[in-house]
C-alpha cells in the first residue's frame, strides 16, 4: 500500500536515468521563475513611472487650460469693452452722417436762391482725433532753491 502513496516517486527506468538532468530541469525552471519575476518587477516599476508621468502631465495641462481660459475671459471682456465703444460710436457717425447730410440740404437751398455762403472753417475736435483741441504752449519753468531742486511755474 505505501507504493500509492503520492509523495513516493515513480522508479520508471526514465526517472532513474533523468535523475541528473532532473535537477538542471529544476534549476533552470527556478532561474526562469526568478528571471521572469524580476521581468514582471521591471515591467511594474515602468507602468508606475509612466503612471507618474501621466498624472504630472495630466496636472500641467490642466493647469495649462487654466490659465488659457483665464486669458480667454479677459478677452472676451476686453472684446466686450471695445464692442462696446465701437456701438457707441457707430451711432455717434450716424449722428453726424445724418447733420452733415441736413447741413448739406441746407446748404444746397441757399446756393440754389442764390444767398452768397461763406463758410468759415469751424475746428472740430472730432475730424482731426490726433490733434488736440487746444494749442500747445510752452510751460516757462525756473528753478529756485539751493540745489535748483524745486520749480515754480
Amino acid at each position: 500500500m505505501s507504493s500509492s502513496s503520492p509523495s513516493r516517486r515513480s522508479s520508471s527506468p526514465e526517472s532513474i536515468t533523468d535523475s541528473g538532468s532532473g535537477y538542471a530541469a529544476d534549476e533552470r525552471k527556478r532561474k526562469r521563475m526568478l528571471s521572469n519575476r524580476e521581468s514582471a518587477r521591471r515591467s511594474r516599476a515602468r507602468k508606475q513611472q509612466r503612471l507618474e508621468e501621466l498624472i504630472a502631465e495630466a496636472a500641467r495641462l490642466q493647469a495649462e487650460n487654466a490659465r488659457v481660459e483665464a486669458q480667454i475671459g479677459s478677452y472676451a471682456r476686453e472684446l466686450g469693452k471695445v464692442d462696446g465703444e465701437n456701438a457707441v460710436l457707430r451711432a455717434r457717425h450716424g449722428e453726424l452722417a445724418g447733420r452733415l447730410q441736413a447741413l448739406g440740404g441746407v446748404l444746397e437751398i441757399l446756393q440754389v436762391a442764390g444767398a452768397p455762403v461763406d463758410i468759415p472753417e469751424i475746428p472740430d475736435p472730432l475730424l482731426r482725433p490726433w490733434q488736440p483741441p487746444f494749442s500747445a504752449q510752452p510751460i516757462a519753468a525756473t528753478a529756485t532753491g539751493a540745489m535748483g531742486d524745486t520749480f515754480q511755474f
